[in-house]
């Protein structure tokens, strides 16, 4: 039930902000939602595709394998991270392009795996075994208002410790990543 009840709130939220969401069918590989603005002139439609994680304390984690961390093949791919409450707690929601979650996750996975204080052989979990937590996604919280930017646009808000991983050699970037051709700012 934990997908379903994020996928058809985050159907309502985007209602709420303007956006004509319609679920797609299981199948579609890499979209849960595509919605059109009814508010911006051009008309923007959004591919969204939906994790919805329940909230254990300050550590809960979504899982974000190597199929959620495939690289964006449009302008307008996003991801949009739910955490899901005990109730009578609300539900809270991360607005994040897919090529901004494909490098956070990579970055947060490899700085932990590679980590050179860890023991020898206890961090050998591959990239679909990803977890990563909310903390990471905190500067997206509620960034409904990113939606309709292309995504190459949209400012990054990830940590910006993130940022000086990303150049190095022990952590870097996903292979292929638009960002290796040039880091953006954040």
């Amino acid at each position: 039930m934990v997908k379903t009840v994020g996928e058809h709130w985050v159907c309502a939220t985007l209602a709420r902000h303007g956006w004509a969401p319609a679920l797609t069918r299981d199948g579609l590989e890499r979209t849960d939602i595509l919605a059109v603005s009814t508010k911006l002139a051009n008309r923007p439609v959004v591919e969204i595709q939906v994790k919805t994680a329940s909230q254990r304390g300050q550590t809960t984690k979504w899982p974000l394998g190597t199929k959620a961390q495939l690289l964006a093949q449009s302008e307008h791919e996003w991801f949009v991270l739910v955490l899901l409450p005990e109730l009578p707690a609300e539900l809270r929601a991360f607005v994040i392009p897919r090529d901004h979650l494909a490098a956070g996750t990579w970055m947060v996975h490899q700085d932990w795996r590679t980590d050179p204080s860890a023991a020898p052989g206890k961090r050998n979990a591959d990239l679909d075994a990803a977890r990563i937590s909310w903390i990471i996604w905190k500067g997206y919280e509620d960034r409904w208002d990113l939606l309709g930017t292309p995504v190459t646009k949209v400012p990054v808000l990830l940590p910006r410790e993130l940022r000086a991983l990303a150049g190095t050699e022990r952590v870097g970037l996903p292979p292929d990543h638009p960002w290796k051709q040039e880091l953006p700012g954040w």
